[in-house]
């Protein structure tokens, strides 16, 4: 059986970063921020190519262990076969190691650049199978279909398969995001999560958790008490105290403020006019950057 057909021309991936758990909604909820990556593709003649700007540029490795070309050759694999070779280049603004999603954003930035490079990817690999694959990629859901769905998403397991949907948030919704300068691993933050938590706590997140759906689609006001958490975010303040006492101080006013996925940065999602009088709150060691909500998810753009 002959393998794929590939595109000569590159092809340019943008994929935004991505918030995680918004509070109650752990392992189910995302939100996707307006802070992209970009990645451009091209089928070469042989070897592989790798160049990397921005974050990640000093450390990242340019060999077949990058964790996009893992996700490249996952999905070529899936859409019927390798190209002889690939030249990579990633421009990197999500900053890595701190709660939003910079490891989604590269899985699905691979995955989403094979079916586009490759003739018929789009018949082969739908975008449902995205989020199916991106999820067996990555682990869990929830920042996955954010990034690739964009808006506000939910996301679960069905039968050992990725399921997700998109709502659109409330147009009033600002995310301020209060990134530090040390990252934090998944891997650690995970690490923390106890095996069982008592029946009271599971009960009140979810209904904080339903509780945000309408929080952030229709009614923002209800955003403090709908971001409240008892499962998470106190079980990781011994590898992240500083980010949990900052949400503790915004929540104590008024703000609604959480850990943005695995940590440390911190999320708050305040209506527009309060935007920018809460980005000055965090103090020093804290970079506070207001971002747009994005709503298109990752895209395939033109190059120029």
């Amino acid at each position: 059986m002959a393998g794929p057909a590939f595109r000569a021309a590159a092809v340019r991936v943008r994929t935004p970063a991505t918030s995680a758990n918004l509070g109650p909604g752990f392992d189910a909820l995302g939100l996707a921020l307006g802070l992209y990556d970009d990645v451009v593709v091209r089928v070469a003649e042989s070897g592989l190519h790798i160049d990397i700007a921005g974050e990640g540029a000093q450390s990242l490795p340019r060999d077949e262990s990058h964790l996009l070309v893992r996700a490249l050759r996952t999905a070529f694999d899936v859409l019927g076969g390798q190209p002889r070779g690939l030249e990579v280049v990633c421009a990197n603004r999500i900053p890595h190691g701190r709660g939003l999603g910079s490891s989604s954003a590269a899985i699905c930035a691979g995955i989403v650049a094979a079916r586009a490079v490759t003739i018929g990817g789009a018949e082969k690999l739908d975008d449902a199978a995205l989020v199916e694959l991106a999820t067996e990629i990555e682990g869990h859901p929830d920042n996955v279909a954010a990034c690739l769905l964009g808006g506000f998403t939910l996301a679960w397991m069905d039968a050992g398969v990725a399921r997700a949907i998109r709502m659109n948030p409330a147009d009033s919704i600002v995310p301020v995001v209060f990134v530090p300068s040390r990252p934090v691993l998944t891997e650690t933050a995970r690490g923390l999560l106890p095996r069982t938590v008592p029946h009271v706590d599971a009960a009140a997140n979810a209904g904080r958790a339903a509780l945000l759906v309408e929080a952030l689609t229709r009614r923002p006001e209800l955003l403090l008490p709908a971001t409240e958490d008892r499962l998470h975010q106190d079980y990781r303040a011994p590898a992240m105290p500083e980010s949990v006492a900052l949400v503790g101080r915004l929540r104590a006013d008024g703000v609604p403020a959480v850990i943005s996925g695995a940590g440390p940065t911190v999320l708050a999602l305040v209506e527009n006019g309060a935007a920018d009088k809460v980005a000055q709150l965090a103090g020093e060691g804290w970079a506070a950057n207001r971002l747009a909500l994005d709503a298109g998810g990752t895209s395939v753009l033109p190059l120029a």
